[in-house]
């Protein structure tokens, strides 16, 4: 069902102080904003001596696409039909036809869209700044995740495409390259690529470019290396990464060791061939059968304790959750098109919404008292507009009803169980410690 008549509260300061009226929310969030970045076109265009037709306004256009997003549709055709049979936001429908929606949409560009997610993402940093986990890494200016998603493949609707086979990575449209506010649970930067294999370390220093000395950046083994660690030190920049099997290090300082668990300094890097510039620590610890280890750039063990360590490592996976929230539950895993501009506007509108979607899931798990995970992402995709066109307040139903509905239940997350260290076990560094060295990278001049 492809609702558009779903009433909400505007955007302006006033408005997002009201925070028991949040109806349906994401649609008029759309409509204010998107009336400040593209003013409606006029609804009539000169195309020849004594001849008018009816085109496209602008607004229009990017509204009913955000709108088909948001309502779970898998064809451009939904776009078409919208606006040509029901209108939008008080718009008559326009009369024109699938191939000039596509036509438009094939010259349109992203711009608009970007523009506007930059300026949904300002609304919602303020929106949400009550409800922020501050408790994370609180030494840090901000935490966040670094990771890269390969897109699905495109249909092999073009004729340059058809004779392609199954699996052909020709049939790829790229990969997309993000930094994931996990504190605010809200995208700070992405960045599409067009080659899909591209190494993640080469648009991961372009993502880094701005960023404010004191960010805590969580990554995976993908983004592993010895010149790679030393170069977000040298940046101001916090880091923390799983230790990688079979690296070399040699032992500078113990802080604590008993049995498997450990916190250490180290020097990663045991041979003169490749080395680290930056002393690092290493925590290591075993549950069960397996054995934690875990490399950082913070080297007090009282700043970041060892088992606040490992909890916050475990939210890197906040930024593989929310590309799923964008390939699964808002449908970027069936693109439109397999042409180039109608796929990277369908990526930002995507984006949008899943900013504004997982905005509200953190704004209903503080005022409903929960863990974010708690609030179920997939019920809150389906369910928002389906309360809202009934005249409820969906938040307030998440909040005020969410466990009874199952909306929030306890999340299935694994829970790292790390060791607490009790602060007088803990043995300090010399004060002579020598805390950086020559560096050399194998394989780099």
């Amino acid at each position: 069902m492809l609702h558009t008549d779903v009433t909400l509260p505007a955007v302006p300061p006033s408005a997002r102080q009201d925070t028991e009226r949040v109806v349906g929310e994401v649609e008029t969030f759309l409509r204010e904003a998107i009336s400040l970045v593209e003013p409606t076109i006029s609804g009539r265009e000169q195309t020849g001596p004594g001849h008018t037709t009816r085109i496209l306004p602008g607004m229009l256009l990017w509204a009913g696409l955000l709108v088909c997003v948001l309502h779970g549709v898998s064809k451009q055709l939904a776009l078409w039909r919208l606006l040509s049979r029901r209108g939008l936001w008080g718009h008559p429908p326009i009369a024109l036809s699938d191939q000039a929606v596509y036509k438009r949409l094939g010259t349109g560009g992203t711009a608009v869209l970007e523009h506007l997610f930059a300026q949904i993402s300002g609304i919602l940093a303020d929106r949400l700044a009550p409800y922020l986990q501050t408790t994370l890494a609180p030494f840090a200016t901000e935490v966040l995740a670094l990771d890269e998603t390969t897109l699905d493949q495109v249909a092999r609707l073009l004729p340059a495409l058809r004779g392609l086979a199954p699996g052909d990575r020709r049939l790829l449209p790229g990969k997309l390259a993000g930094l994931f506010d996990v504190r605010r649970q809200q995208w700070v930067r992405v960045e599409h690529q067009s080659n899909p294999v591209q190494n993640e370390k080469v648009a991961a220093r372009r993502m880094l470019d701005g960023l404010a000395r004191g960010c805590l950046i969580l990554a995976d083994l993908g983004y592993f290396g010895f010149a790679w660690f030393d170069e977000l030190t040298d940046r101001g920049l916090w880091w923390v990464s799983r230790l990688r099997a079979g690296t070399s290090y040699t032992v500078a300082h113990v802080a604590y060791r008993r049995g498997q668990t450990l916190d250490a300094l180290v020097w990663l890097g045991a041979y003169r061939a490749d080395r680290t510039k930056h002393l690092v620590r290493l925590v290591q610890f075993q549950v069960g059968a397996k054995t934690y280890r875990y490399l950082t750039n913070v080297l007090d063990p009282t700043v970041l304790p060892m088992a606040d360590l490992a909890r916050l490592y475990a939210r890197r996976w906040d930024i593989e959750l929310a590309f799923k929230t964008a390939k699964v539950h808002l449908h970027l895993g069936l693109l439109w098109s397999a042409r180039d501009p109608v796929i990277l506007q369908q990526v930002w509108a995507v984006l949008i919404i899943a900013q504004i979607v997982q905005g509200l899931r953190l704004e209903i798990a503080g005022r409903a008292g929960v863990d974010p995970f708690d609030v179920s992402l997939p019920l809150l995709v389906e369910y928002l507009p389906f309360l809202a066109s009934f005249g409820d307040d969906p938040l307030r139903a998440f909040v005020e009803d969410g466990q009874r509905l199952r909306f929030i239940r306890p999340a299935s997350r694994t829970r790292i169980q790390a060791p607490v260290i009790p602060r007088d076990a803990l043995t300090a560094p010399p004060s002579d410690l020598d805390r950086e060295r020559t560096p050399r990278y194998a394989g780099k001049r």
